[in-house]
């Protein structure tokens, strides 16, 4: 009996100890961003739009899980790719770089992605880049865990506390880049200027494109270079380009409003994750230190001298009080979840009213910016029949705004 009493003893001396220990992996090595070593010709430098990132809908208990919301979560969707479209845009690879809310027929490079996993302390992205042609460059998922100097230093527009991953993404696509020819990249552009054409004069424009090997488009002819049908629709891109700056404007608003308490909200979550884990870990240690005090304390009860019997009830005072105490760390925990859950509860996205002006008129456009953009679209369908005098194709359906007073 007194082997078991041992026993135990050890055992519980040794959680004792072990729960006192808590470790955390670093990731020291950063990931330098690669820049253009020159600058690159005009013609040799392709448009990038960025998608709003999705993500899947989130349960309760799967948020609760993770440590975030669904509101937290729709806010990342436009904050993570204008940080993003700044990386791109410090290297010198790319033309311009937007955000857009929609996919676009306009557009030389495209990247979308879906955001897997984010609470601050991990951020697991899925990323697909495709270009105008149809062309899959990658698809990739990118993982980042949060050091303890994640959130140090950083600089909106500049450094995130997920610098390297933004930069491993950049990296990529520069490497990518790197592949082509100069003829790929003036084919990519064209195919976008044509696919753009198509998409407002079908009848025109058809027979320009088709689809060829690997499912992607090769051009077939090319209109004149002074095709005054071609010449209008350019001009229309440029008006959809013009739409899409000023949606930038407000997404570049949303993430500078957003940035300090992100940051914070971050560093607290990844904060209170990992005080969470190890009081839940300390809980248990304790409330199965305490188990075994008690166990001892019984088995020790065999015995009839008058030692063992005081042992045993100071065995089971203080095995009910580690267990008292562990009990107590846990409903700590749950304070930690309820903190983060008043911390996710502050997030939300809400694009404003744009108003866009056109030959002395002013048009409103309302709704989410994917509604908006939509809307702009159909303006620009509305002015280019117009100018041509073409009809409208009956298979489209489109929705002009109405002038604002």
């Amino acid at each position: 009996m007194k082997f078991c009493f041992h026993k135990l003893g050890c055992v519980a001396l040794f959680l004792i100890l072990l729960s006192g220990c808590a470790t955390y992996r670093e990731n020291v090595a950063p990931t330098q961003i690669m820049r253009a070593q020159q600058e690159i010709p005009e013609d040799q430098l392709m448009d990038v739009g960025i998608h709003t990132f999705e993500s899947n809908e989130l349960s309760h208990d799967e948020a609760e899980e993770e440590g975030t919301s669904n509101e937290i979560r729709k806010a990342e969707g436009h904050f993570i790719p204008y940080h993003l479209k700044s990386t791109l845009q410090q290297t010198g690879h790319w033309g311009a770089v937007r955000v857009i809310p929609t996919e676009t027929d306009s557009i030389d490079l495209f990247v979308k992605g879906k955001i897997e996993e984010s609470n601050g302390e991990h951020l697991t992205l899925n990323i697909e880049v495709a270009d105008a042609t149809g062309r899959q460059w990658f698809t990739k998922e990118y993982k980042k865990e949060a050091s303890r100097f994640a959130y140090t230093g950083n600089r909106p527009g500049e450094k995130d506390a997920y610098q390297d991953l933004y930069n491993a993404i950049a990296n990529d696509m520069a490497e990518f880049k790197k592949k082509l020819t100069a003829d790929d990249i003036k084919k990519i552009r064209t195919t976008s200027k044509l696919k753009f054409a198509r998409a407002f004069a079908p009848d025109a424009f058809d027979g320009y494109l088709a689809k060829g090997k690997k499912d992607e488009t090769e051009i077939k002819r090319l209109p004149a270079d002074d095709d005054p049908m071609m010449a209008r629709l350019l001009k229309i891109r440029e008006r959809e380009y013009m739409f899409i700056d000023t949606l930038n404007e407000q997404y570049d608003g949303f993430y500078n409003d957003m940035w300090p308490s992100y940051e914070n909200w971050r560093q607290l979550n990844m904060t209170e994750n990992r005080a969470r884990r190890e009081i839940k870990s300390k809980a248990l240690k304790q409330q199965l230190i305490g188990a075994l005090l008690i166990a001892g304390a019984i088995a020790a009860g065999s015995s009839n001298s008058g030692s063992m019997a005081a042992v045993q009830t100071g065995m089971i005072i203080i095995g009910s009080q580690v267990l008292i105490n562990g009990f107590n760390v846990s409903k700590e925990a749950e304070i930690h979840e309820a903190a983060i859950q008043e911390l996710s509860e502050s997030f939300s996205s809400e694009m404003q009213p744009v108003v866009m002006e056109f030959e002395g008129r002013q048009y409103e456009l309302t709704g989410s910016a994917e509604e908006q953009f939509n809307q702009w679209r159909a303006l620009l369908r509305t002015i280019y029949f117009t100018e041509t005098g073409f009809k409208p194709d009956p298979v489209q359906e489109t929705v002009e705004s109405e002038p604002s007073e």
